[in-house]
């Protein structure tokens, strides 16, 4: 208790914050969109201490974030990013599923929509281990950009650009820095998903846990994105299991709706946790070197999907057709990419 000789101590600003999500279960309560957005701004701008960031993301990560909360978070990030006026992309594909267990063939899914026209922004984090993101672009020869403006020259030159979260968002991507810490993920892998850094009109996004996909769609929604498209992913990937149906929560021109995929190969077995994280499959796929039922299956079947967001086919057959005709003529000499690519 405090005494004349030793007064309360002044309450810091950000301690509110915590207060709310954190008080107990009959008194803590979400916090409003404006409330998470200042509460992110002063994140962001090292202006909350660390003890006070671990306890205010592990509450949100055990309760779960709303989709007011990370409508919030995401408005507070974008006026941080490092923006170019000329990146324009037409699909953004976030990635950050920080550990993969199994190749990320997405990837090529994105590259053959690339290789047909369409404008693509992958972000990520820096990741680790030999699936992770960046070691597998490295292994087609694309190396990140170093700034936004050489993301948008090389989406005018490629129709793709790599953009590491690090180099357009540094305040958010040191959040990821603290897993090791925390032992968990917290809101930053949730909400990055949701940041466009390129406002593309279309967006895929891959989710881990399907309890997470009508959160996702709603914070699309309040962020105002048109079309998005919101299923779960191999590893949190927006990348389709082909042995699995596949529930696709969709935003169409702002309006959220939802599609049942089925599966592309239900009765194959193929083994995704034993397959040796080895990037250069990806390069053999690409190639024709391998051909492989499952990994072309997962290809096909994720750039289907984004084909159908993109509103280049009038239904899912239509696009599985497209994407397998798209596979089936893909330029293979085209990766690995050399020089400036």
């Amino acid at each position: 208790m405090a005494t004349a000789e030793q007064p309360a101590a002044e309450e810091h600003r950000f301690a509110g914050f915590v207060r709310v999500v954190a008080k107990g279960s009959k008194l803590s309560r979400a916090l409003s969109r404006d409330e998470a957005e200042t509460a992110m701004r002063m994140i962001l701008a090292g202006a909350a201490e660390p003890v006070q960031i671990g306890a205010f993301l592990a509450v949100l990560r055990y309760r779960k974030e709303t989709a007011e909360e990370l409508a919030g978070f995401v408005a507070a990030a974008r006026d941080t990013i490092d923006r170019a006026p000329a990146l324009r992309a037409e699909l953004d594909w976030p990635s950050y599923a920080d550990r993969h267990k199994q190749l990320p063939y997405f990837l090529l899914a994105a590259l053959l929509l690339a290789a047909n026209g369409v404008r693509v922004l992958i972000h990520c984090i820096a990741g680790d281990g030999p699936a992770s993101t960046p070691a597998c672009l490295a292994a087609l020869g694309i190396r990140p950009a170093a700034s936004a403006a050489e993301a948008a020259a090389a989406i005018d030159r490629d129709c793709f650009a790599y953009l590491p979260l690090g180099v357009f968002c540094p305040a958010l991507d040191a959040l990821f820095d603290l897993r090791p810490l925390l032992g968990l993920r917290s809101p930053a892998n949730t909400y990055a998903r949701e940041l466009n850094p390129a406002a593309a009109p279309c967006q895929m996004q891959g989710v881990f846990h399907p309890n997470y996909i009508d959160l996702h769609q709603t914070a699309a929604r309040l962020l105002g994105q048109p079309q998005a498209a919101i299923f779960k992913g191999a590893g949190g990937e927006a990348q389709r299991n082909p042995n699995k149906p596949c529930r696709v929560a969709l935003l169409s021109d702002g309006v959220p709706t939802l599609e049942e995929w089925a599966a592309v190969l239900p009765d194959d077995r193929f083994g995704w946790r034993e397959e040796p994280l080895r990037p250069d499959r990806l390069v053999s796929l690409w190639r024709g070197e391998d051909d492989a039922a499952a990994p072309t299956a997962a290809i096909v079947g994720t750039a289907a999907i984004a084909l159908r967001l993109l509103g280049r086919t009038s239904g899912q057959a239509e696009a599985e057709a497209l994407a397998r005709e798209m596979w089936t003529n893909r330029p293979k000499s085209l990766y690995p990419a050399r020089g400036d690519r």
